[in-house]
């Protein structure tokens, strides 16, 4: 069985950091950037497992779980941001954020 390297898999980790960012800078959407914010996650969580799988280490690993971690806490907090936007302007654009300050 032949191993991928290094290369192909941070090239394919940079294609999907670089789609993150541009979702991230370019829709208004609210639900989209966070798509777009776990998309750029997960592309780290790829270059860490890629990067320990190289070394012969489990050290990435480590730090992609606890990416996920994160990642989870980050997409319970985003969503129920969305949900109080959308029940108080029926819409969830980033535009309308700046309504939740106090």
């Amino acid at each position: 069985m032949e191993q991928v390297g290094l290369f192909p898999v941070l090239a394919v980790s940079a294609a999907l950091f670089l789609l993150g960012v541009i979702g991230v800078l370019t829709r208004r959407n609210i639900l989209i950037v966070l798509m777009s914010v776990e998309l750029m996650l997960n592309a780290v969580n790829l270059s860490f497992v890629a990067f320990a799988r190289h070394h012969g280490t489990l050290d990435g690993h480590v730090f992609a779980v606890f990416v996920m971690a994160v990642a989870a806490a980050e997409a319970g907090v985003g969503l129920a941001l969305v949900i109080l936007l959308y029940r108080n302007r029926h819409k969830v654009d980033l535009d309308d954020l700046n309504l939740l300050k106090g």
